[in-house]
């Protein structure tokens, strides 16, 4: 018995020697995100949370809690503090995701001999959404993690296949897979299969992604069973492919660095890179051809067949001029009539190239913006042609979902500022005027911004009172606004106990 407790713990200090020689070499990038990520989780180690060990380290107190502006040496003392296997396994996780996408953008910046492939890969990395969008929380439980070696043939493997996914909204306000499509280079189907999300759906969005509550009756696959084959699909190296890629692996839970999304490899002649073309009008443009007619829900296998064509024409028809994209003649639609996308929150020194940065898709932002006096902050409108649009950039956008103070679904964006300060912004759930009249859209809007300018009133006045520094300014208004976060959450899920009670008494 007592050996195999000696055994135990000699794995555990491996363990932890394995880690802390990681953490040890990491850059120092890396190990400002992990004490971030640990700050976020309220993780706790030897010497107390992050605060907590700055200030037994420091003999007046800490003068700057912000990661980024302490030393490395402060960093990786910090995480040392951390013995528990859990805290050492996260550590491990958030490292693995770094280590994975390091190797892939050396691969891309070594000289020799490229594949059209691996350009396309490089075009996809370089494109300026892609920090945004294929930034994922692939260090949580439930993600799969694709390992990519430094060494070997499948660094540089030239295989490629296309996926294609269907989601739903749940009652708890996420979206779920239900339907995944995935097809190699000549178009053969390596996987095709519908998915039981596996908690209760609230929206199954059946005009677009074609699925209904039939479909999925006695479905028992699971989100699982989709990791595992596709972890075999991708475990030579291979490229993953596809149209709003990042999407799709949010949906599958999936982190893989070597990518080509096709809404990036291509662009309107003459025409910034941030203006991305639909599948739709790629079909037309490129291959000549309608993926679907208006008005009909998506079908995965065309899809994914239609991603995988477009990356072999590229490959096709070079690199060194973009193919032309006609765009498509626009009808004449009333801008009230048009789908919008509520901004609020902005800061004053953030320019519009730098929303279009946040917020994808074509659209115009509304001149007319929506000031409060000497606030700091002013909110606009996005305004697209279509309602598929406006939901399409919605749901790219990366934020976190929640109902505001009246229960009405906007999302909470992080944006870095030039100072380097970070702030938060706000964007709702598109508002159409086809759905509803004018009078409603513009009282909504009114009430938004309503409640925009009290809270940063709110904040505006207690800032004057209660902080004498630009870091206090800062960490107060950070405090105010987690508060705030809080209690919209708190809100929003009491809307949802009230709804499902409601439906099970059939109220």
């Amino acid at each position: 018995m007592t050996k195999k407790v000696d055994a135990a713990a000699a794995t555990v200090d491996d363990g932890l020697t394995s880690i802390d020689a990681k953490l040890a070499s990491a850059k120092r990038e890396v190990l400002v995100q992990i004490v971030k990520l640990a700050q976020k989780r309220g993780m706790s180690g030897e010497n107390g949370v992050w605060k907590e060990f700055l200030n037994s380290i420091e003999r007046f107190g800490a003068t700057h809690s912000d990661p980024a502006r302490r030393s490395p040496a402060d960093l990786l003392a910090f995480l040392r503090t951390f013995k528990e296997e859990s805290d050492l396994k996260f550590f491990a996780r958030v490292m693995q995701c770094y280590s994975s996408h390091d190797i892939a953008k050396k691969l891309l910046q070594s000289q020799g001999t490229e594949s059209p492939e691996q350009r396309l890969v490089q075009l996809t990395i370089e494109h300026s959404s892609y920090p945004t969008d294929f930034t994922f929380p692939s260090y949580e439980e439930g993600w799969l993690v694709t390992k990519l070696r430094a060494k070997g043939k499948r660094k540089r493997s030239e295989a490629v296949i296309a996926v294609d996914c269907e989601m739903v909204l749940c009652e708890d306000g996420t979206e779920a897979l239900v339907k995944i499509c995935v097809v190699d280079r000549e178009l053969q189907v390596k996987l095709h299969e519908f998915v039981n999300p596996k908690k209760a759906v609230a929206d199954y969005r059946t005009s677009i992604t074609g699925v209904s509550a039939n479909d999925l009756d006695g479905v028992t696959l699971s989100l699982e069973d989709i990791q595992k084959s596709m972890k075999k699909l991708l475990s030579h190296g291979t490229i993953l492919v596809g149209h709003g890629l990042s999407n799709d692996m949010k949906a599958l839970k999936i982190d893989h660095p070597k990518v080509i999304d096709t809404s990036y490899i291509f662009k309107y002649g003459g025409d910034s890179m941030r203006r991305r073309p639909s599948l739709v009008n790629l079909c037309k443009a490129v291959l000549g051809y309608e993926v679907r007619k208006k008005g009909e829900p998506h079908n995965c296998l065309d899809d994914a067949c239609a991603a995988m064509k477009l990356v072999l024409a590229k490959i096709e028809k070079g690199f060194d001029d973009d193919l032309p994209l006609v765009v498509e003649e626009a009808v004449c639609v009333p801008e009230e009539d048009m789908p919008k996308l509520f901004i609020q929150g902005i800061p004053i020194d953030m320019k519009s190239e730098d929303l279009h940065k946040v917020i994808p898709g074509v659209y115009t932002l509304d001149q007319k913006m929506l000031k409060n006096g000497k606030s700091r902050n002013y909110s606009i409108l996005a305004i697209f042609e279509n309602q598929q649009e406006a939901l399409e950039a919605y749901d790219n956008i990366n934020g976190q979902e929640r109902g505001d103070s009246r229960g009405r679904l906007q999302k909470a964006v992080p944006v870095k500022l030039s100072s380097g300060i970070t702030e938060t912004i706000y964007v709702h759930k598109p508002v159409c005027g086809g759905d509803v009249d004018q009078a409603t859209t513009k009282k909504r809007l009114l009430e938004i911004s309503i409640e925009t300018r009290t809270s940063e009133a709110e904040v505006t006045e207690k800032s004057k009172s209660e902080m004498n520094s630009c870091v206090d300014h800062v960490e107060e208004i950070e405090r105010l606004t987690n508060q705030l976060i809080q209690r919209d959450r708190e809100i929003s899920d009491l809307h949802k106990i009230i709804a499902a009670l409601t439906r099970k008494h059939g109220l």
